[in-house]
């Protein structure tokens, strides 16, 4: 064996070694397990999550608190109200105004939500 041999089967060795001390220690981080569908305190997906009954369906839900976002990863649509009681309307008023969050969506609402109504799947 040479001497460029040798010296070429040590870097291997060496490197070898390095790339394993390296992966033992990149282990991937634990994620938190997302719920299928969940109202968030703060914007963009942020704050204390509120899971969504998902096997509710046609039922109003009252949030534990008001909710400025939400993301839903289920093939439910969910109706988004600004209301107690599942009225439509702006807060204090009655209109046709609520959000609709569409099966695999996330979205900021434009007033709180306090109120839910998962749909059915058809």
């Amino acid at each position: 064996m040479t001497v460029h041999s040798k010296a070429f089967g040590a870097a291997a060795a060496i490197g070898g070694a390095a790339l394993l001390a390296l992966g033992a220690g990149m282990q991937p981080a634990s994620a938190t397990a997302l719920p299928p569908a969940a109202f968030y305190s703060g914007t963009n997906q942020s704050g204390t999550a509120t899971p969504v009954d998902l096997g509710r369906a046609g039922v109003c839900e009252t949030l534990s608190q008001p909710a400025l976002s939400a993301l839903n990863y289920s093939a439910q649509d969910i109706d988004v109200y600004f209301n107690p009681g599942c009225r439509t309307g702006a807060p204090g008023t009655s209109s046709d105004l609520h959000f609709v969050l569409g099966s695999l969506h996330a979205g900021n609402f434009p007033y709180a939500a306090v109120s839910y109504r998962v749909r059915a799947l058809a």
